[in-house]
């Protein structure tokens, strides 16, 4: 277009050539990321199975799980039986962590001890976990314990006790823990802390609110200190699971029923248990992988966000008539 001798793109080619760097270097970028993906799933869920670390003699005798009365965490307690480890399982309910430790007694001759703390109590909780810890080789820390609302709901049908529980069970607990055993771990030289997040923390999730909120701030901490304590000899490892077939899911069949997408607890467990060494920032379970990869790579956040919401009113939906309401 020209207005006398003005033209309002005088060097046409010099800006189609611009263009095509552009889009070049989006290929560039976008096939570079995606072989560097790739090549670390490969190596946290292809070639760990081909290894058998021993994770004794690599971490250390004890490993302590939190929340390990179901879900996720009775299966890792399982999983790092299986891999010879003495056990510390803290949870709320003692029944249930005694069922876990009879279990794991009739498969494995490994060490079992169980602890009944209520993380939601806040600070004094952990003078007791300390004493029982001391003189322990404490070789794995899993950060796993966590509160989630009982179904997705507006920020402001939150009740005051679901809104600290998210303070004291999901944040704190994994600094006031990791504090308690990372010393020890640093004078060994060895040692290992799994940090248990969430994909939600990689988006904030409308009616899901403190929780994603809440695990995001645990994946920024366990990223921040795996930066801090990359030459200490610690593993420093974070976990972003997509949904698993557990108590956290249960108010809606279309999340909680085991499928390609949602694995079982003990399946997730037995996959992200062997990524530990081999990735320090992992889904846990490969199907996660593609989904957070998908997200990640070709739904911006924003659509992402509207996306949720939408599933979240859904699933209150799909809450209200399982309760008849």
């Amino acid at each position: 277009m020209e207005t006398g001798d003005f033209q309002l793109f005088p060097y046409p080619n010099a800006l189609l050539n611009i263009i095509t760097l552009v889009g070049l270097l989006s290929v560039v970028k976008f096939v570079s990321v995606t072989t560097w993906n790739l090549a670390v799933g490969l190596r946290a869920h292809v070639w760990s199975k081909m290894r058998n670390k021993n994770f004794v003699a690599t971490y250390g005798k004890w490993a302590v799980v939190t929340g390990s009365s179901d879900g996720i965490g009775e299966a890792y307690a399982h999983e790092l039986a299986k891999k010879g480890m003495n056990l510390l399982l803290i949870s709320r309910t003692m029944e249930k962590l005694q069922k876990v430790k009879e279990e794991i007694d009739k498969e494995s001759g490994v060490e079992v001890e169980i602890m009944q703390v209520d993380f939601s109590h806040g600070k004094h909780v952990y003078e007791e976990i300390e004493e029982r810890i001391r003189g322990k080789e404490i070789g794995l820390l899993v950060n796993n314990v966590a509160v989630i609302l009982p179904y997705p709901m507006d920020f402001c049908e939150v009740n005051d006790h679901q809104l600290w529980s998210h303070v004291n069970v999901n944040v704190a607990s994994p600094l006031a823990m990791t504090r308690m055993i990372l010393p020890a771990m640093l004078e060994r030289c060895k040692g290992a802390i799994v940090n248990i997040a969430s994909i939600y923390s990689r988006y904030p999730v409308p009616m899901m609110q403190i929780y994603s909120a809440s695990k995001a701030f645990v994946e920024f901490f366990s990223v921040a200190l795996e930066a801090e304590y990359d030459q200490s000899g610690v593993t420093i490892q974070t976990i972003t699971p997509a949904y698993v077939s557990t108590n956290m899911t249960k108010y809606s069949e279309k999340i909680h029923k085991p499928r390609f997408f949602v694995p079982t607890a003990s399946n997730f467990a037995a996959h992200a248990v062997d990524t530990l060494g081999y990735t320090r920032y992992t889904t846990g379970y490969w199907t996660h992988g593609i989904q957070a990869w998908i997200f990640d790579t070709f739904i911006p956040r924003w659509i992402w966000v509207k996306l949720l919401k939408m599933k979240n009113q859904d699933w209150k939906k799909d809450m209200k008539k399982t309760k008849g309401e």
